[in-house]
């Protein structure tokens, strides 16, 4: 039996779902970066990528997330100040009316997957059929390719984020977006990226280009476990093992040994959040990364920012996007849209 099938807490879909996945031994420590690559790139490992590829896609079908009054659009951008390849989902109701934007990043730690996996367009019909436009972001990763091949560390996944905002928003009138409602969302490593992108705009007098951040489940502290987040030590093994320095050596271990907040936003001061716009901290309850959202959230207000922060109970690191609770994902898509739209934002109340 798995920690997940035994918890009492967990919903039972999702004790269905992952409760017969096998744990696997614990890794450990990685000696450097090269170990990581080689690692993602042995066979076994391309073969695992690609049957987690095949079950994404069998989570989007027309009975959880129909396309029926949506657009879906695959964009390439042109290329980006380092000569880097960009692309982007645009999801939008099929409407010529101008609409809010979230401008989604997708998960994978920084590392790993894709928005146009299967998972991630159900989840961003999801969020567009609340009356929204979505633009999810494939940026590169740092150790397997996205539908981007090169792969890098730290900055390179934050600077394609900021520069496919920075399109976006120069389409904003062909795309029917409305710039006065531009919210950034992302959930694990997406959240990371996104507190990060906020925090980048805020140092270079950009801030005012978004209205707000929500992060989901973001994924921040960059080592683990942690005394201070008890979630990193209760809840660990629950679909996520982050006991090593793996997430951090993947990404660039110098980042966390200089305590740079824009490759780990969890390391921010008080004085590093001060001006960013309202930010939404979404958890859930039963996932090892609960702890340092919550702690993040109680930062942003000692900051004097307007945070909401919201737990979802009885769910694992990044139910949402997993389907096996429809009704958590809507009610999250929900959310997401109405803080775009300005109904449950401070700048607009």
């Amino acid at each position: 039996m798995s920690k997940l099938s035994e918890d009492a807490r967990i919903d039972p879909r999702l004790k269905q779902m992952f409760g017969s996945m096998p744990e696997g031994p614990s890794l450990g420590d990685a000696e450097d970066r090269d170990q990581l690559l080689a690692e993602a790139n042995t066979v076994e490992a391309i073969q695992q990528r690609k049957a987690f590829e095949g079950m994404s896609e069998a989570m989007d079908n027309d009975q959880v997330a129909p396309i029926e009054g949506l657009t879906m659009a695959r964009m390439a951008v042109p290329k980006g100040p380092q000569g880097q390849t960009l692309n982007i989902n645009f999801i939008r109701p099929d409407t010529d009316e101008v609409l809010p934007c979230v401008y989604y990043i997708h998960g994978g730690g920084m590392q790993s997957m894709s928005c146009f996996l299967g998972m991630y367009r159900a989840w961003g019909k999801i969020i567009a059929r609340q009356g929204v436009a979505v633009a999810m972001v494939d940026f590169r990763n740092c150790l397997t390719p996205s539908s981007v091949e090169e792969v890098a560390a730290f900055p390179a996944g934050l600077e394609d984020c900021i520069f496919g905002l920075d399109w976006i928003i120069g389409q904003a009138e062909e795309l029917s977006i409305d710039r006065k409602n531009m919210i950034v969302a992302g959930e694990s490593g997406g959240g990371n990226l996104t507190l990060a992108l906020g925090l980048s705009l805020l140092r270079e007098g950009k801030i005012g280009e978004i209205c707000g951040l929500y992060a989901l489940c973001p994924y921040i502290a960059g080592s683990w476990p942690q005394d201070r987040y008890p979630s990193s030590i209760e809840n660990n093994g629950i679909l996520l093992d982050l006991h090593s320095n793996r997430g951090a050596m993947a990404y660039g271990i110098d980042e966390l040994i200089n305590k740079n907040p824009l490759a780990w936003p969890g390391l921010a001061s008080i004085d590093d959040l001060r001006g960013l716009p309202d930010v939404v901290v979404s958890v859930n309850e039963c996932d090892p990364l609960r702890d340092e959202g919550i702690a993040f959230y109680r930062m942003l207000l000692e900051a004097g920012v307007a945070a909401q922060c919201r737990q979802v109970m009885g769910t694992i690191h990044g139910t949402e996007i997993t389907m096996a609770c429809p009704e958590v994902s809507r009610e999250t898509a929900r959310s997401i849209a109405d803080f775009a739209r300005g109904t449950t934002r401070n700048d607009r109340l």
